[in-house]
């Protein structure tokens, strides 16, 4: 269970980071993707999921 809130700690260190450096680019990625149609942007999570998935499979072990 402490693997999991270090992870999500993780997630909101690097989310914030990004905010830090660079808002302006934050924000045109944020929209870019309202002007993307839902199912492209379930593609892209779906392929970001997995990719995560295999990442973390291969760190772990």
């Amino acid at each position: 269970m402490n693997d999991l809130w270090a992870a999500l700690c993780l997630v909101a260190v690097i989310e914030g980071l990004f905010l830090f450096v660079s808002p302006g680019g934050w924000k045109r990625a944020a929209q870019q993707l309202l002007a993307m149609p839902d199912h492209q942007v379930r593609v892209m999570g779906a392929i970001v999921l997995v990719a995560g998935l295999v990442a973390l499979t291969l760190v772990r072990n």
